[in-house]
């Protein structure tokens, strides 16, 4: 276990953590210390505990309008995953009817290029006087 000295509103702690932890637990410490200084500044001396649960739950709500936002934006990626995932389906489909419809008239213009080499096979055989099933 590691060991962090942070000071919040002129006191300092030996605290605990998880070794590599230190400079996270000293960061958060400063936050702490910087919000109880700004409200001291704002409500002057109004006793050390209150103002520390003050910097609390300004802290707290600070954390719960974060989740809102970060609830609010993966609400809102569902949605947009949800959106491209139907996109990608209709434009599979919209593929897969192009693909059959020129394979139908690929289907349509061979038979027509059959039925035109008939159609003059037949005229060249009327033109030298064969019968028009030769």
């Amino acid at each position: 276990m590691a060991l962090a000295i942070v000071t919040i509103a002129g006191r300092t702690y030996r605290m605990g953590c998880d070794e590599g932890q230190e400079k996270r637990l000293e960061e958060l410490a400063a936050l702490v210390d910087g919000k109880i200084a700004a409200m001291k500044g704002s409500f002057g001396e109004i006793g050390d505990q209150r103002i520390v649960v003050m910097a609390a739950l300004q802290i707290a709500d600070e954390a719960a309008d974060a989740r809102d936002r970060v609830a609010a934006l993966e609400a809102e990626l569902a949605s947009a995953r949800a959106h491209v995932a139907s996109a990608q389906a209709r434009e599979s489909a919209l593929e897969t009817r192009l693909e059959q419809a020129l394979g139908d008239a690929a289907g349509r213009i061979e038979q027509l290029v059959r039925d035109l080499s008939r159609a003059e096979s037949n005229e060249d055989s009327a033109e030298i006087g064969l019968p028009s099933d030769f």
